[in-house]
């Protein structure tokens, strides 16, 4: 008989394990590309499914199995239904990668293997596999190391255990397995350790107690490690530099060159944009689902660019980007006093920016005692806060049909950051090269943080921890001036989503998330622009609310935790009464 556990038994949750002594981990990883609609329900599923079986083949175990079982447990089996869970797993097992992955291919596939019942794992070697039997949906069990937990075992012609292992897919795509914390990828995104950079796959958090962190220079720390934003920002006064270079300069530890960040910077933002533009030109009517829920991106797109003569007057807006960057990111700063000709003599021209109205008030001409109120003088300046909102919503839309998406830092979330970098790109940016760059690159730094001081998983805390941090890290690229000013945006951003919490209606990343994230986008900006008119007066410094948000996730009802057991997902009726909220 042939029986090898690829991990132990269950004895490592006697113990918590030790906490990083600091935050740094690549932007890359916090920034990735995969699928739609969930990064801790889809994307790190399918990520275990390919990691199994590549353990499976390099233990020379692959063409022995006849039989695989999969157990899902807590938040995975409440909602993983309609987050797409079963066909990330059955395709992470065929060797499917959430970043190459052809996303139109995806519901044919997982069909064939129902239909069929068989398997191809890695692709090439077949097994029966039965739906109904195979995979255990253990909705009522909570593992102790994370809710998002899924256990993998196989079996030989005999019936005999040949392996089995457990991992948890702990937000935003990462997946870990309780051996080490560290042996799968909760410091890389890749399922390949072979093609992974050694800084990448073997770096320690850990430090001596007592040493300073960034005192501790070796082989297996970053540059510049921080643990809280106190210690990042005594590292921006220290060596006088701002966020994103202390992040950019902490990625060549993880062996990329100047010019790979660039690139690999550029590319997320093209990958962000080609979703906006998928979101935007949708012909579909309808998301996937019994909801009925019906897109609503297309249709506000379309009547922001009602009057506007396509490729005459505003060529970047009649092509919201085509998904190369020099395509994408044209500002149309140099077109926009001609579409806002109508506008009031007083307006003024801000470099870089939209015209804007000036602080005199507008002369309002009627009775104020009659019945109908008289109207003020209509704005004629571009909507661009309505943009923003059709743009988060466009991401969303697509991240629940399945499509191509960022991770940024989950799915669920995924339309914030976008959104709002879109957003500076047209309305605001002069350098749209530099500003993708200090956006990414500043927001990612915040990201480091609530992933190491609290969670980034709405099944360990809530909507607080997806659209929450996303519009703390939003808030921070839009900010991006002083170190003092982006930790205080990206404190504002995280404080006023405390308590927020995750209960999507049947399970799926529509209702209401889609409209949370438009929402999340508008409240970024906002935040940023408090902070920026705040001049460092501020009560709470953003390492306290990170910590306000760990013990709020902490006391919040596991109901609240992408579980569908509460709020939205029981009070409302489905089919919806109004499909398209």
């Amino acid at each position: 008989m042939h029986r090898r556990l690829l991990v132990p038994a269950r004895r490592w949750f006697s113990s918590p394990p030790p906490r990083p002594e600091h935050a740094v981990i690549s932007a890359f990883d916090l920034f990735s590309i995969g699928v739609g609609p969930s990064s801790s329900h889809t994307v790190g599923p399918m990520r275990a499914g390919r990691i199994f079986i590549n353990d499976l083949k390099d233990l020379g175990l692959l063409e022995k199995v006849r039989k695989v079982k999969i157990n899902l447990y807590g938040s995975l089996a409440a909602t993983g239904k309609g987050h797409h869970t079963p066909q990330a797993i059955l395709l992470g097992l065929e060797g499917a990668d959430p970043e190459t992955i052809d996303t139109g291919t995806i519901p044919f596939r997982y069909e064939a293997i129902l239909q069929n019942k068989a398997l191809l794992l890695n692709g090439s070697h077949r097994i029966d596999y039965d739906m109904d039997k195979d995979m255990l949906w253990r909705y009522d069990l909570v593992l102790k190391t994370h809710p998002n937990g899924m256990r993998f075992s196989c079996f030989d012609r005999n019936g005999d255990l040949l392996a089995t292992n457990e991992y948890f897919s702990v937000g935003g795509g990462f997946v870990v397995n309780e051996k080490t914390k560290v042996d799968e990828n909760l410091f890389y995104k890749g399922v390949d350790k072979k093609m992974v950079h050694g800084a990448r796959l073997h770096q320690s958090h850990s430090t001596e107690p007592g040493d300073d962190v960034e005192s501790t220079q070796d082989s297996s720390h970053p540059p510049y490690p921080f643990d809280t934003g106190n210690t990042l920002l005594a590292l921006t006064k220290k060596h006088n530099m701002t966020i994103a270079q202390i992040v950019h300069d902490n990625e060549k530890f993880f062996g990329y060159s100047d010019e790979e960040i660039h690139h690999k910077l550029m590319r997320i933002w093209q990958v962000m944009d080609e979703c906006i533009h998928a979101g935007v030109s949708s012909q579909e009517a309808m998301l996937p689902g019994r909801l009925g829920v019906r897109r609503r991106a297309p249709m506000l797109y379309r009547r922001l660019m009602r009057g506007f003569y396509p490729g005459i007057a505003t060529p970047a807006f009649a092509s919201i980007g085509a998904g190369t960057p020099s395509a994408s990111i044209e500002s149309p700063q140099g077109e926009r006093s001609e579409s806002t000709a109508g506008s009031s003599p007083e307006a003024k021209s801000t470099k870089g920016g939209p015209l804007l109205a000036s602080s005199k008030p507008p002369l309002v001409v009627g009775a104020f005692d009659h019945a109908i109120l008289p109207m003020p003088p209509r704005k004629t300046v571009i909507p661009a806060m309505d943009f923003l909102s059709c743009y988060a919503i466009a991401v969303n839309e697509v991240n629940a049909a399945g499509g191509r998406i960022v991770t940024s830092p989950t799915n669920g979330a995924a339309g914030v950051i976008p959104g709002v970098l879109k957003y500076i790109l047209e309305f605001v940016s002069d350098d749209p090269e530099k500003s993708i760059k200090t956006f990414l690159l500043t927001a990612a730094a915040v990201g480091m943080l609530f992933k190491r001081g609290s969670t980034i998983s709405a099944a360990e805390g809530g909507c607080q921890a997806e659209v929450g941090v996303a519009c703390s890290m939003a808030s921070a690229g839009f900010a991006a001036s002083s170190p003092e000013t982006v930790l205080q945006a990206a404190e504002i951003g995280i404080e006023h989503n405390l308590g927020l919490t995750c209960d999507p209606i049947d399970g799926l990343v529509q209702v209401p998330c889609i409209e949370r994230n438009s929402l999340g986008a508008v409240k970024a900006v906002t935040a940023a622009q408090l902070s920026m008119a705040s001049h460092g007066v501020y009560s709470v410094t953003l390492d306290e609310a990170i910590e306000a948000m760990r013990l709020t996730a902490a006391d919040m009802s596991v109901k609240y935790k992408e579980t569908s057991l509460s709020g939205l997902a029981t009070t409302v009726k489905i089919p919806l009464t109004v499909p398209a909220c």
